[in-house]
């Protein structure tokens, strides 16, 4: 058996394909039709693409409802679960706010007190309404938009894994910019070794784990942050306040699901560190480790056992 890689961009960030097959036309086939759905998810949720579904919802906000297919209706059915699984931490009308914040890791001001308030008043996922009947979704108020830039990159992975797996890839990897999805196993081991660095020193590892299947995703502030008057804010606005977050400095999840992993990374880097790992300590085959501002690590029950192992 042979992995073989492709490297490419899509939703803005870089994505790589790998495939465990003794043949190199299967491998390159599945790999191909991977890239290739993960486009097509990414044509149909963009924001940025008035044309597209999403931007067709946001187009039509506080002013009529709009049809959309099954399968964008259900991934916005499963965002608002997690929005009440978390309390409000995750919320896809929160994207907003790279409109009013700015987060190019340089020295900024802190908003006007107006402008967070017509912020918040924006970001409610209460008003996201949605007709089983009719497959329509509605944005209540006018100037509200929705984004999947917590849980696209994860639903893309799923969905490249599904079709690779179709091709008959049993063994495969899909990376996206760091989080990773992946099922069954690398030539010549009997699991995938995932390397998580310790903070403090880079050089260290918190957690060597191995992964037969399933996703760990990354969310933090080490690339995208603003600094005001010297504090460091991470790019991930807490939807109850719409202020960027500062308590948490980066947080990776473990599930099953890269979907999941992705929406839940972003719900924990905004509830209170105990909250969170509270939180995740009652979910079913569901890790994290939560790093806060101060670079010292909280892990969930399962991994605290294995830390430094």
């Amino acid at each position: 058996m042979k992995a073989h890689h492709h490297a490419t961009k899509i939703m803005g960030c870089g994505f790589v394909l790998s495939a465990v097959h003794d043949a190199p036309q299967v491998a390159w086939d599945a790999i191909r039709a991977g890239e290739q759905e993960m486009r097509r998810i990414e044509a149909l949720i963009s924001s940025w693409i008035s044309t597209s579904e999403t931007g067709k919802i946001n187009m039509a906000a506080g002013e009529k409802e709009v049809c959309v297919s099954k399968e964008l209706f259900k991934l916005i059915q499963r965002s608002i679960h997690v929005s009440k699984l978390t309390a409000g931490a995750f919320d896809i009308s929160g994207t907003l706010s790279r409109y009013y914040w700015n987060f190019d890791q340089s020295e900024n001001q802190w908003l006007k007190e107006s402008l967070i308030q017509e912020l918040r008043a924006l970001i409610d996922y209460e008003s996201i309404v949605l007709n089983e009947e009719s497959k329509s979704v509605f944005l209540k108020k006018k100037g509200m938009k929705i984004g999947f830039g917590g849980i696209g990159k994860g639903y893309a992975a799923e969905r490249a894994k599904i079709v690779m797996k179709q091709f008959g890839i049993e063994n495969g990897l899909v990376n996206a910019s760091g989080d990773l999805l992946c099922w069954g196993s690398p030539p010549n081991k009997s699991d995938w070794g995932i390397n998580i660095p310790d903070p403090r020193d880079r050089t260290r590892n918190l957690l060597k784990i191995g992964i037969e299947q399933g996703s760990v995703v990354t969310s933090g502030s080490f690339e995208n942050y603003t600094l005001i008057k010297g504090k460091r804010y991470s790019h991930i606005v807490n939807p109850r306040t719409a202020e960027p977050v500062s308590h948490t400095k980066n947080v990776t999840v473990l599930s099953p699901n890269a979907e999941f992993s992705d929406a839940l990374a972003t719900a924990l880097s905004v509830l209170p560190i105990e909250e969170g790992i509270a939180l995740v300590n009652k979910l079913n085959g569901v890790e994290c480790i939560i790093i806060d501002s101060k670079d010292k690590s909280h892990f969930s029950h399962q991994l605290k056992q294995r830390a430094y192992a």
